[in-house]
């Protein structure tokens, strides 16, 4: 008897089933915890598939059946850990207008120029608007094939006529399975057309990307079971009015999620961005209070930052605490040190923190430049244009090491640093680089003669 396609509504706590929607879960009582799924029946119940592979020793898998395949964007391979894997699914998020779609359509040119076919599905612009684009990129190959199409079962029909070795799905919130009630991009229609295409690739040896779009506070939209559906989640990240842009993978089933790629974007596409230290340090101006430099690291890759601060006296009784690319918690945390342990006095002046480029310095490691860098904008002092610093502040206002130190001052000495201020306990420097060690954050100030006294 031919299986059957029916609509439940699933609790995604407990996983009770339900034959329609309701506010609450007749299992567990959690409110608005239903979701709609599909469920698949024969004359038996629920059908059980034949398995499509045999058992065998673990000794005996063979490791280079599914060898990565180069997408022929070094930085999108350096972070995919050498390319695509045949069979793999990947998604890839990132805010609109970010580039995603540029970055696909590049891959996808390149994979086709290699001698593969590409079936590259837009399911929100038109063929034509693809072509645009990728005739502005120069990316029109021959193997490198279009189809505009909302429908999984239409996508699953193309795939089945043209066999490719690479799916771009753009996007996954768009797409729709007909059997589903609910519109597209719901909970219920991502989760099921994620399923199907996975369950497509892995059957093929296709590899598959998805673009996923992200929520305002930068996170994937849709369910979260998605995230464990795929193999590889890319996060594209950067600031929309700079040209920088990052690619991290979030997760990554077939190699490390420490590496990061970096582009930058032009009127002829994205780029890759060999040297971003010297791109972030190109327009530096040296010998202004309030910059100081932190070489930072981005997964495997030590980056050097410039951070900016500016200090000025306020009427109003609340002053003004502004930081980008910067967290705005690690930043107040900062000033209260500055005050207490340091005696510098912000209390009645705005604060504003930048680092410069676009990127986003997030970790402890910058805790002492961008202290210096707050003390130097108040005190009027400038600090050397060959210095950088990097050190975590504790509340106590002590300086600890941090993670990769050696590393980051190696690519600060490439670039022409010789100077550093570093915790008391920092390892050994390179070759080159002059270490200023402090104990503590009002000794490292006292160094760099930042102390107002």
């Amino acid at each position: 008897m031919v299986a059957k396609v029916r609509a439940v509504f699933r609790c995604g706590e407990c996983g009770t089933s339900s034959p329609k929607w309701t506010g609450r879960c007749p299992g567990c009582e959690g409110w608005n915890t239903l979701v709609e799924e599909l469920e698949r029946v024969g004359a038996g119940g629920v059908t059980r598939s034949a398995p499509r592979e045999r058992p065998v020793p673990i000794a005996e898998v063979d490791v280079h059946e599914w060898a990565a395949r180069p997408t022929g964007i070094s930085e999108l391979d350096r972070v995919l850990g050498g390319g695509l894997v045949p069979g793999s699914v990947t998604l890839l998020g990132g805010e609109p207008g970010i580039g995603k779609s540029t970055l696909l359509l590049q891959a996808a040119s390149s994979v086709a120029g290699s001698g593969a076919t590409v079936l590259y599905v837009s399911a929100e612009e038109s063929r034509q608007q693809v072509r645009l684009r990728a005739e502005r990129l120069a990316a029109l190959r021959p193997r490198l094939l279009v189809v505009s199409e909302t429908s999984v079962p239409a996508v699953l029909a193309h795939v089945a006529e043209v066999g490719p070795d690479l799916l771009v799905v753009d996007s996954i919130q768009a797409v729709h399975d007909p059997d589903l009630s609910s519109a597209p991009g719901t909970v219920a229609q991502v989760r099921e057309a994620s399923h199907r295409l996975a369950q497509e690739a892995k059957a093929r040896g296709m590899a598959t990307v998805l673009v996923g779009h992200v929520t305002k506070d930068g996170a994937l939209a849709g369910p979260r079971v998605l995230e464990h559906v795929v193999d590889t989640v890319l996060a594209f990240e950067g600031d929309r009015h700079h040209a920088l842009r990052l690619l991290r993978a979030v997760k990554h089933r077939f190699g490390s999620t420490a590496d990061l790629g970096l582009f930058e974007m032009g009127e002829e596409g994205l780029a890759a961005v060999p040297d971003a230290s010297g791109l972030f340090l190109a327009d530096r101006r040296p010998g202004v209070p309030g910059s100081v430099v932190v070489p930072t690291i981005e997964g495997h890759r030590p980056l050097l930052v410039e951070l900016q601060a500016l200090v000025v006296p306020t009427p109003i009784p609340t002053p003004r605490r502004s930081a980008q690319g910067l967290d705005a918690g690690r930043l107040s945390m900062l000033l209260a040190v500055l005050d207490q342990r340091v005696g510098i006095q912000i209390g009645n002046r705005d604060v504003y923190a930048l680092a410069v480029g676009g990127v986003r310095v997030a970790e402890p490691g910058a805790d002492l430049a961008l202290a210096l860098a707050v003390a130097t904008a108040v005190t009027g002092a400038v600090l050397p244009a060959d210095l950088v610093a990097c050190g975590e502040v504790g509340l106590g206002g002590e300086l600890r090491q941090v993670a990769a130190t050696e590393r980051r001052l190696t690519e600060a000495a490439r670039l022409g640093f010789r100077r550093a201020v570093v915790p008391f306990s920092a390892p050994l420097p390179p070759a080159g680089v002059e270490v200023l060690r402090a104990a503590t954050l009002a000794e490292a100030v006292a160094l760099v003669g930042a102390d107002e006294g």
